[in-house]
């Protein structure tokens, strides 16, 4: 998928108040951005990394710049958490992701649950169902990406939610979009959210499929790469 609006690279400085950041651009302008990353964006943050922000051209937003991507040891990683469920949008439309194929209809934010809405549902004609819950990843350490980066409540609540659909003889698909291209395995991550960990796996035994997909991402590009080898 293409970025659809005007970015700018410059220098990450820092990061502030949850949703703040500042970037340097080349001719010394200081932006500040929107940060649409609720984690830690640990190993993300590097002071002086080359980064990328987008221009939403719309001069009445509060803060009109989002901060989208940055560069971590060489690789670009995308930190907006918004493009990774329209990323799993087009590409389950495009049949992209193997294991998704074979729906006739594929709709986004389907209320589902309690007080949730499923990024995406899948369904046939037959009335055969699947769910699908997108999270954005971005810690990695080798070649192997973590989830998460911080403790998420509301991600467990999401594991459970799955495991219920699948309860009730649906399919729950747990697709965890990798935002660089720079790994080949896919892990929980133990150290940081042991319970999100250990309801992972509890999941997956009762029937919930474990998916991740790593992504080729560039300033004005995000797009989808090679599956993951899952590790729990």
């Amino acid at each position: 998928m293409e970025i659809d609006k005007p970015v700018a690279i410059g220098r990450f400085k820092r990061r502030y108040k949850r949703f703040f950041t500042d970037v340097e651009l080349e001719d010394g302008e200081v932006l500040v951005a929107h940060c649409p990353n609720t984690g830690s964006m640990k190993g993300c943050l590097e002071e002086g990394a080359r980064a990328v922000v987008r221009d939403s051209e719309d001069p009445g937003r509060k803060l009109r710049h989002t901060f989208q991507t940055i560069e971590v040891d060489g690789t670009w990683v995308n930190v907006d958490t918004g493009l990774p469920n329209a990323l799993a949008f087009e590409a389950v439309e495009a049949s992209l992701i193997p294991e998704l194929t074979g729906y006739d209809s594929t709709r986004r934010e389907v209320k589902y649950g309690t007080g949730s809405r499923i990024d995406l549902l899948l369904e046939k004609e037959s009335g055969e169902r699947c769910y699908v819950e997108v999270k954005n990843t971005t810690l990695a350490e080798g070649d192997r990406a973590f989830f998460p980066d911080a403790v998420t409540t509301r991600g467990k609540k999401h594991l459970l939610e799955l495991a219920e659909v699948v309860a009730q003889g649906d399919r729950g698909v747990m697709l965890f979009c990798v935002s660089r291209g720079d790994v080949t395995r896919f892990s929980p991550a133990d150290e940081i959210d042991p319970d999100y960990s250990a309801t992972l796996r509890e999941v997956a035994a009762k029937g919930v499929e474990i998916l991740a997909y790593s992504t080729v991402v560039t300033p004005t590009s995000f797009d989808l790469g090679t599956s993951l080898s899952i590790e729990l």
